[in-house]
C-alpha cells in the first residue's frame, strides 16, 4: 500500500513536518512494507515556509524587525521555475505571537509588521515577481502600517508616503495565502476578534479598534477604494488589508499548498490518507486544512485516518465528513499535560497501533476499503 501522510501543525505543540514525521515513522513500524509518502499541509500560519521546503525551493534566513524592534531570524523560501522567480514569505516569521513572550495589552499595542515589509523587499532583491505572504500566527494588530513602512523606506520615500510602498510592488504578482475571512473591523474585525488572543485587554481593543478605523481610511486612499470589507482584510491584525490595498489577491492558504505541492496528484496515487492536527473538532469542518485534505481524498474513494491531539466530534459526524477512523493522542497520554509534553513520541505510538490494525486495503481502484 501507499499511505500518504498529510497532517497540519498541531497548534504549538507540533509543526507540520514534525507530526508528518512522527506518523511516518509510527506507520512504517506498523505496516513496514508501505510505501510511505511524506507532505505536511499548512493554511498560510507558521508552518507554512517549512511545509513547502519539503518540496522545493531554497529556504533564505534574513535578520529583519522583529514584533517589538528586536532583531530576528526570519526564514522564506525562494522558488525559480524556469526563471518564473517565486518568494514564500510567512508572516509569523517576522512578527509571531510566539516571538513576544507572555503576551500583554502593551505587547498588543507595540506589535509591528515592518519585518514582513522588510522580507518582501529582500524578496524583491533576489528578483522575485510573485510574492507570496502566508498570515497567521502574528503578534500584530497594525493594520500592515510596519510593513507599509518599511516599503516605503526601501523606496527611498518617508515612512508616512504609503503611495510609494504601493508603487514599489506594483510590478509584482502579490498573493495573500489565508483562510481567514474576518474584515478589518467591527465585532468580526481584526481588533476584537484576535487582539484579545494577543494579549489585548478591553480597554486595548478599544484602541486598536480605533487605531484600524485610521489605518483603514489611509489604506483606501492608497487603493482607491474601501478594502476593510474584503475578505481576509483582518486577518493577521489587519495585515491582510495592507496587502489587499497593495493590489495582492487572496487566495487560500490551504490551496497555494495544495497545488504547490502536487497533493492531488499525490491523493489519487494513494490507497490510505493520514492526516491530523491538535484538535479535531466542529471547527475542523468550516475549511480548515483537515477538512480540505478529507474532501480531496473522498473525490477519489481514499479512506481517509485523522489522527488529533483530541478528538471531540460525534461518530457520526465525522463518517458523515467521509473520515475512516479517528484517534486521539490523549487517549493513549496519562493526562492533556503529558500528551502535550510528548506529542511526538505518543503520536507515533498511537499511528503504530493504528497502521498494525489497518489491514484491508482498497480492492481497487476508486474502492473503498471493504
Amino acid at each position: 500500500m501507499r499511505a500518504l501522510i498529510s497532517p497540519d501543525s498541531f497548534g504549538d505543540t507540533l509543526t507540520a513536518v514534525a507530526a508528518a514525521d512522527a506518523i511516518a515513522a509510527g506507520w512504517t513500524v506498523g505496516r513496514p512494507g508501505d510505501d510511505v509518502v511524506r507532505a505536511p499541509l499548512s493554511d498560510g500560519g507558521p508552518g507554512f515556509v517549512d511545509v513547502l521546503a519539503t518540496r522545493f525551493g531554497e529556504v533564505i534566513t534574513t535578520t529583519v524587525r522583529g514584533p517589538l524592534g528586536d532583531p530576528v531570524d526570519a526564514r522564506w523560501l525562494l522558488h525559480d521555475d524556469d526563471g518564473r522567480v517565486a518568494a514564500y514569505i510567512e508572516c509569523a516569521q517576522a512578527c509571531g505571537l510566539h516571538q513576544v513572550g507572555h503576551p500583554t495589552p502593551d505587547t498588543a499595542w507595540a506589535a509591528t509588521t515592518h519585518g514582513v515589509g522588510e522580507l518582501v523587499v529582500a524578496a524583491l532583491a533576489r528578483g522575485a515577481t510573485t510574492v507570496v505572504v502566508g498570515l497567521g500566527g502574528s503578534s500584530t494588530t497594525d493594520g500592515g502600517v510596519g510593513m507599509l513602512e518599511a516599503l516605503a523606506a526601501a523606496a527611498g520615500a518617508t515612512a508616512t508616503d504609503l503611495a510609494a510602498a504601493a508603487d514599489l510592488v506594483t510590478p509584482v504578482d502579490l498573493i495573500v495565502a489565508s483562510d481567514v475571512e474576518n474584515p478589518l473591523l467591527g465585532e468580526s474585525g481584526a481588533a476584537q476578534v484576535f487582539g484579545p488572543q494577543k494579549g489585548a485587554d478591553t480597554d486595548t481593543v478599544a484602541r486598536l479598534e480605533a487605531r484600524m478605523r485610521q489605518v483603514d481610511e489611509r489604506l483606501t486612499a492608497v487603493a482607491g477604494r474601501a478594502v476593510s470589507d474584503e475578505p481576509g482584510a483582518g486577518a493577521a491584525g489587519g495585515l491582510g488589508a495592507a496587502l489587499l490595498a497593495l493590489g495582492g489577491r487572496r487566495v487560500s492558504g490551504a490551496t497555494v499548498i495544495a497545488e504547490a505541492i502536487g497533493f492531488e496528484s499525490l491523493v489519487t496515487a494513494a490507497d490510505v490518507l493520514i492526516t491530523g492536527e491538535g484538535r479535531f473538532d466542529s471547527q475542523t469542518l468550516r475549511g480548515k486544512v483537515v477538512a480540505a485534505a478529507a474532501s480531496a481524498a473522498a473525490a477519489h474513494a481514499v479512506p481517509v485516518i485523522v489522527v488529533a491531539g483530541q478528538v471531540t466530534l460525534a461518530r457520526t459526524a465525522i463518517t458523515e465528513a467521509g473520515i475512516a477512523e479517528a484517534h486521539a493522542i490523549v487517549d493513549i497520554a496519562d493526562s492533556t499535560e503529558h500528551a502535550m509534553g510528548e506529542a511526538g513520541p505518543l503520536l507515533e505510538r498511537l499511528v503504530t497501533d493504528i497502521a498494525r490494525g489497518w489491514t484491508t486495503p482498497r480492492p481497487g481502484p476508486g474502492g473503498p476499503p471493504e
